[in-house]
């Protein structure tokens, strides 16, 4: 029979509703997301012990004293082991996805009970729900909203969803007939049947119903810790990919102990609200005997009193320790407390150079969050921009695959370490083993089995597609495990000295510690050395130009590596911080500094300090920006700057006399050609440091029949037959008079001289009105960031070819500066930085210019160094 290659359909589908229907995703991530923050924000506000009495409180309302002490103390013990937190985001994704859940399969298995054709077509839907393998789940929801809580929830939600419907549909079906007959017979409505026979009746089996949602939904959120979704699931995760049977047993222990709460809470309020509940606790009351306070359940009002004082306690315990997490800013305070999320795949460079990252970043004022994944959904969640970068990408081999997948929506922050070897190793005490041709002469000793990794580890792909069938190895058994569990296999192997083949790479601190021999790959099959390299999220440079461009600069050594690693498996789970800490106390003082330089403060003197340097701009943004991070600049290197701002023609005619020094914004050979061709003789053109621009007017995108200059022509009385312009001295409005509305037959236009201030303040006033304007603008500028404008072609071609931004200055520049001129020879700034450094002056407002270029100066550490070098 032919293979149906439905899988490639499946995947089609899933593209197909990536592409269209993304809106009704990032609705469906909103609710989950803000649903469980406001859960998990209630459950985790309080103190641990304050948030164990309330769920205490709760306890003894439902099953009584005895219970409640034992659920305080299940609680004690969770926070003993340090896993409150987690535990607490564990229940608030079970509350949210059995809240949710409910709401949707109580209504359906309703409708199911009173409709047999709902019925038939839900049973198989369930049925295939109930028995598809959990983790598959997952796999949907990561593909459509990251990694992280969201996949987590909607997986739950889908797998727990079945005996809700099934058991509600049950519980009604098995109300007595005769019952609702005789309702029906008194004149009861259908709906009054439904709330005051059927569903009090069906109420046990519903809440049955009810428990067994709970149940799957704890199960399923532990299995969520493999997307990323945070708390206890998380944790097993961690340490069954580590094999660290520990911390294994401390978060499996939490997991029973919410599991039995949960449990024994659902059944105890089906008691609660179901009328024979209620009937057999009071029976059980007055037949109870013994000491009486063990069997006393305090009532409804009771209950709620104390859970109210402990949570007024709560309350008042986070007001006045409401401060203590607030730190003074000191001069490494770059980040300013702005979050970075990480990731990692659970391997030893990765969790070193990670963590490394982690405490670096941490000293320079930011808060990182790490998140350990597989390399497929590490990949996914960068590509969606769920995390902001991990350092682990061994290329161009062993993740070939997924940079080939995602590599458009990535960027390569460069290599840190390499090169690289894979290879599989044996224990040097298997005597004639030393290449990989060797072991289809021995696969008896072996088994014909090879330990592996994770199965989603690139190294696996290379192995089952191109090593084995290199060297005949078809038939022997490759075990996906995990880095961990391969480690712990060898070395349970090697102490006992039994067989046994791993995936090994080098650098690898195991062959430190055992004796290992690396089988020789004769025939090239694992392909050349990997270098490691540090991927990001697209836009991640731009959005952060200050951390990117500390990990592209980021280098390791072979030993300060394998020393980190060793440090951290020495120090176990959950220390692996402290261990990165002791380790940097062995190192220079200028480690971190290194790593991580700070700038935009002290540095050293240029030789030419204690000049003056008269700076001339008028007033476009890039000008602004330039002309006072040159100012800046300057100062560091001790000259004494001043400014003065003067408009284009004024300028020209002060740096021709020789009354100023340097302006940084000519825009030359067509805006300012006028100038240069009367001035050129009397002055010195430094260079180009940007370009090249474009000149254009431009329309709000509302304008929709408005796409080139010839359509405004059209719609002379839309616009009031007026153009708002800039300075009348600029070198562009003499083009656009002289030119362009002539070409395109606009002469009978008034074109408004103003400012370049009043013409952007015209068109934000037009914008929120939505009236048509037609505006002078150039690119780059930051209102193409701040409006949806539409800049209009110019198909004949009338402003001419775009300029490029040169540095002016007086006849005698070069020979009065010539530090200054060296340094503004090379002068460059890409589009991103100036865009950046544009908003932060728009952002710092009037007369805080240097204020402002300071602060973007702090946030781009060794910016006075690459620009102004001091020998």
């Amino acid at each position: 029979m032919p293979r149906i290659d439905l899988g490639s359909r499946v995947e089609s589908f899933i593209d197909w509703l990536q592409a269209n229907l993304t809106w009704l995703f990032d609705a469906i991530s909103a609710v989950l997301t803000n649903c469980f923050d406001a859960v998990n924000t209630v459950l985790s506000a309080p103190e641990p012990l304050i948030m164990g009495g309330i769920l205490a409180v709760i306890t003894f309302w439902l099953r009584g004293l005895f219970p409640a002490v034992l659920a305080m103390l299940g609680f004690l013990v969770i926070d003993s082991v340090g896993l409150w937190d987690n535990a607490m985001m564990t229940l608030s994704m079970v509350l949210v996805c059995a809240l949710i859940t409910l709401l949707i399969a109580v209504p359906l298995g309703i409708w199911a009970a009173r409709s047999k054709t709902v019925s038939a077509i839900v049973r198989p839907v369930l049925d295939f729900m109930q028995t598809m393998p959990a983790m598959i789940y997952l796999l949907p929801g990561v593909v459509f909203f990251g990694v992280g809580v969201t996949p987590g929830l909607l997986a739950t939600v889908i797998f727990s969803m079945p005996p809700a419907v099934r058991m509600t549909e049950l519980g009604i079906r098995q109300v007595d007939s005769e019952l609702v007959e005789a309702a029906e017979a008194f004149g009861t409505t259908p709906g009054n049947t439904l709330r005051r026979v059927q569903l009090p009746l069906a109420l046990p089996t519903i809440m049955a119903g009810v428990n067994q949602v709970i149940m799957l939904a704890l199960s399923m959120v532990v299995i969520a810790g493999m997307a990323g979704a945070s708390g206890l699931g998380e944790d097993v995760y961690n340490a069954v990919t580590r094999v660290e049977i520990g911390s294994g047993f401390e978060a499996g222990l939490a997991v029973v102990i919410l599991a039995m709460y949960l449990d024994r809470m659902t059944a105890a309020l089906n008691l609660r609200v179901s009328p024979l509940g209620r009937r057999s606790l009071a029976k059980e009351a007055a037949t109870a005997s013994g000491w009486k306070l063990m069997h006393y359940r305090p009532g409804t009002a009771v209950a709620g009193v104390g859970v109210v004082v402990l949570a007024l306690v709560a309350g008042g315990m986070s007001f006045v320790g409401g401060d203590d997490d607030e730190k003074t800013a000191g001069a490494t305070d770059v980040g300013k407390g702005k979050q970075i999320k990480m990731g990692y795949i659970p391997w030893d460079e990765g969790i070193a150079s990670s963590y490394l990252w982690k405490e670096v970043l941490e000293q320079r004022g930011y808060k990182p969050t790490m998140q350990q994944l597989d390399p497929g959904p590490m990949f996914a969640a960068l590509a969606k921009g769920d995390l902001d970068f991990q350092t682990d990408t061994w290329l161009p081999t062993t993740h070939e695959q997924y940079w080939e997948k995602y590599g458009d929506k990535l960027e390569d922050l460069g290599q840190w370490y390499g090169p690289t070897t894979l290879e599989l190793a044996v224990p040097s005490y298997m005597k004639g083993i030393k290449t990989l041709e060797d072991l289809k002469k021995n696969e008896d000793k072996f088994d014909s089995k090879i330990i592996g990794i994770e199965a989603s580890a690139g190294m696996m792909g290379i192995l089952k597609d191109k090593v084995v069938k290199e060297y005949g190895l078809e038939d022997w058994k490759i075990v996906s495990s995990s880095t961990a569990s391969m480690l712990a296999e060898l070395d349970r192997s090697y102490k006992q000295e039994k067989p046994i083949v791993a995936t090994l790479w080098s650098p690898h601190w195991a062959y430190s510690k055992y004796e290992m021999t690396k089988l020789e790959d004769t025939k090239g099959a694992w392909g050349k050395g990997d270098k490691i390299h540090t991927v990001a999220r697209k836009g991640f440079s731009e959005d952060d130009p200050t951390v990117s461009g500390w990990l592209k600069n980021f280098k390791m050594t072979e030993k300060d590596l394998t020393d980190l690693e060793k440090l951290i498996t020495e120090a176990g789970k959950g220390k692996e911080q402290d261990a990165v800490k002791e380790w940097l106390e062995t190192k220079p003082d200028d480690y971190v500094e290194k790593m991580a330089p700070v700038g935009g403060g002290e540095t050293a003197e240029g030789k030419d300090a204690g000049k003056p340097v008269k700076l001339g701009y008028f007033p476009w943004d890039e000008a602004i920006a330039t002309t006072w991070l040159w100012h800046n600049i300057l100062e560091d290197r001790g000259y004494k700057p001043s400014i003065k701002q003067l408009d284009p023609g004024p300028l020209y005619t002060a740096l021709a006399r020789g009354d100023m020094d340097v302006q940084f914004d000519a825009w030359l050979p067509t805006t300012h050609k006028q100038y240069m061709d009367k001035y050129g003789d009397k002055l010195t053109d430094v260079g180009q440091w940007y370009g090249p621009t474009t000149l254009e007017l431009s329309v709000p995108s509302y304008m929709k029949d408005v796409k080139s200059l010839e359509d405004l022509k059209d719609h002379k009385g839309k616009f009031k037959g007026k153009i708002i312009g800039i300075e009348s001295s600029a070198g562009m409005m003499g083009i656009l008079k002289d030119k362009v509305v002539k070409e395109y037959g606009l002469e009978d236009w008034e074109i408004v001289s103003s400012s370049t201030g009043t013409m952007l303040a015209e068109l934000d006033r037009s914008i929120k009105k939505k009236e048509p304007v037609v505006v002078t603008l150039w690119s780059p500028h930051w209102a193409y960031a701040e409006h949806d404008l539409v800049k209009l072609e110019d198909p004949k071609g009338a402003w001419g070819e775009g300029d490029n931004i040169h540095i002016t200055g007086k006849k005698s520049f070069a020979e009065d500066l010539p530090e200054l001129n060296k340094w503004l020879e090379k002068f460059k700034m890409t589009e991103k930085e100036l865009a950046a450094l544009e908003a932060e002056i728009q952002n710092g407002g009037a007369g805080k210019e240097e204020e402002s270029v300071r602060k973007w100066m702090d946030a781009n550490p060794g910016i006075v160094d690459r620009l102004a070098p001091v020998d």
